[in-house]
């Protein structure tokens, strides 16, 4: 997607080979008129695909989701990182272990929001090692549910989480792949 490649050259932020920022227009302030056009990419990729619900990680894989799910017309659900107070026992959860934080999370989906008979499109801001998307998918498939695809914003493609998740058999579309972080400069896959 080229608007978006644009703006991580433009915007984006090399911390060191494994790390880029996009704060400013991803993950901390958000530019609406490129989710707009990642919500249209999203739909035009997976419209074919018969999807109930999409779904994504708190907090930065909101804004691209809700794009998704609105051009598709479908509700966007949000698996929590912390188990919520107000969420009784009727929950799935698993431990999901976040390469940017290095840090273990509970991802927490309610009962109350799936079914064995709902078509998951997963979409998250980042995929690295897919420790992420393998939680998400944990607990679809806990439901009885189908994860029939998964959308990513930034693929880091020199990390194995396409390799696992291609591996696994599942319809993964990123919309930019980044080759290569090193020396400081940011290389798409052609």
């Amino acid at each position: 997607m080229d608007l978006l490649k644009k703006m991580i050259l433009d915007k984006g932020h090399v911390i060191d080979e494994n790390i880029l920022k996009v704060d400013s227009f991803i993950n901390h302030q958000v530019d609406s008129k490129l989710m707009e056009e990642i919500g249209l990419e999203f739909y035009n990729y997976f419209k074919k695909v018969n999807i109930t619900k999409v779904f994504t990680i708190e907090s930065s894989g909101i804004a691209p989701a809700l794009m998704t799910s609105y051009n598709l017309n479908v509700p966007m659900i949000i698996l929590k990182k912390q188990t919520s107070s107000i969420l009784n026992d009727d929950i799935y959860q698993t431990q999901v272990k976040s390469f940017t934080k290095n840090t273990t999370y509970n991802l927490t989906l309610s009962k109350e929001y799936i079914s064995k008979d709902d078509q998951i499109l997963i979409i998250d801001d980042f995929l690295a090692n897919g420790e992420a998307a393998k939680g998400a998918i944990e607990l679809v498939e806990n439901a009885g549910a189908k994860v029939v695809g998964i959308g990513i914003v930034i693929e880091k493609s020199f990390q194995p989480g396409r390799k696992f998740l291609d591996d696994l058999g599942y319809d993964v579309y990123s919309l930019a792949r980044i080759k290569s972080l090193k020396e400081n400069k940011i290389k798409f896959v052609d």
